[in-house]
């Protein structure tokens, strides 16, 4: 017999109560899980990603950043479900943000286009959020996890950053620039993503620090592109990501120096002038 896992508080819709997502022999879930994927030029990979998502899922939402392949045919052919969102702007960040509206699950799972995220892990993800976590944030260094997409240099830069995160906002992260998460839509009502590139994932590590909401770190293998090239570049997002990192520690150094104003003190005030 199936256990059923419910959070202590989700800001799920009551009226899915009974209507149980079987996962496993052991573990049920009633919210709906939105996988959200961005996308550009990934019809090749698309069948490697689709191929992982497991079909308990509630729905997959791509992101088309303006594909000039068969993208989204493939999608559509792979997932007849699939809710197709084109993207407005430009940017990974952007593309996120247009994905997180668009899905209708209680849980959001970020999952990238390249082939280099095994979705049978988002059992893991889901599994923390039902058990009490708020944001699940997979890690290729925690132990358990695993890449074979980063060289020397990039491993040592996200190493860098990541130090430099949890000295500055109380973190404990083994991992900072992965794009591989899950998290309650309520994170969303607490968190404000501003950004557009590949920043965006540090930004969200930052925030949800800084929200005070629960994290917990998911062990994740990370596998190398299939076809195509990234756009990613080390360097140059590697400064796009430290300027956040200062821009966030600044603002909250901004925030403690702002004056606390008491109602009653400034009734006061306005009585003695």
């Amino acid at each position: 017999m199936s256990s059923v896992l419910r959070p202590a508080s989700t800001g799920h819709d009551p009226s899915t109560a009974g209507k149980y997502r079987p996962i496993s022999s052991h573990l049920a879930i009633t919210p709906p899980v939105s996988v959200v994927i961005p996308a550009m030029n990934e019809a090749e990979n698309l069948p490697y990603v689709f191929k992982t998502l497991p079909a308990w899922i509630h729905e997959v939402v791509l992101v088309d950043g303006n594909s000039t392949d068969d993208t989204v045919e493939v999608a559509r052919s792979l997932w007849p479900d699939v809710k197709v969102v084109e993207q407005r702007g430009k940017g990974k960040g952007d593309a996120l943000t247009t994905g997180f509206q668009a899905a209708t699950g209680d849980i959001i799972v970020m999952v990238d286009a390249d082939g280099s995220a095994d979705g049978n892990e988002i059992v893991s993800y889901v599994s923390a959020l039902v058990s009490g976590a708020d944001f699940a944030k997979g890690s290729r260094f925690a132990n358990g996890g695993g890449t074979d997409d980063m060289t020397f240099i990039r491993k040592l830069g996200n190493w860098a950053l990541c130090t430099a995160v949890n000295r500055k906002f109380g973190a404990r992260y083994t991992d900072l620039c992965y794009g591989y998460n899950a998290f309650w839509r309520h994170c969303l009502d607490k968190i404000e993503l501003d950004c557009t590139g590949f920043e965006v994932e540090t930004l969200m590590n930052i925030r949800v620090v800084k929200a005070g909401l629960k994290v917990q770190e998911i062990p994740s293998h990370e596998y190398l592109r299939i076809h195509g090239t990234s756009n990613l570049r080390a360097v140059r997002d590697g400064l796009r990501v430290l300027r956040v990192i200062l821009s966030e520690r600044s603002n909250r150094r901004a925030l403690r120096r702002r004056p606390q104003h008491s109602p009653l003190l400034d009734s006061v005030r306005g009585e003695v002038s």
